[in-house]
């Protein structure tokens, strides 16, 4: 969902940290921000600071469990 508001957006550019191995669509599993048929590819940025978004996601999900 994310994806789909950014590229109708037409924001030029995401930067992120951390994949999301299991519904990604910034590159790890689909790419729609970078898929040509929906307009100009958006420029992705991947694994800022990777670890410490790594952390902070995990963290953030075990106290959630």
């Amino acid at each position: 969902m994310c994806a789909g508001a950014i590229v109708a957006a037409r924001i030029p550019r995401v930067v992120f940290g951390a994949w999301d191995e299991r519904v990604g669509a910034a590159g790890s599993i689909y790419d729609v921000l970078r898929d040509r048929r929906l307009g100009n590819p958006v420029e992705v940025i991947p694994e800022v600071l990777a670890d410490e978004c790594s952390e902070v996601l995990r963290q953030f999900f075990e106290a959630r469990r």
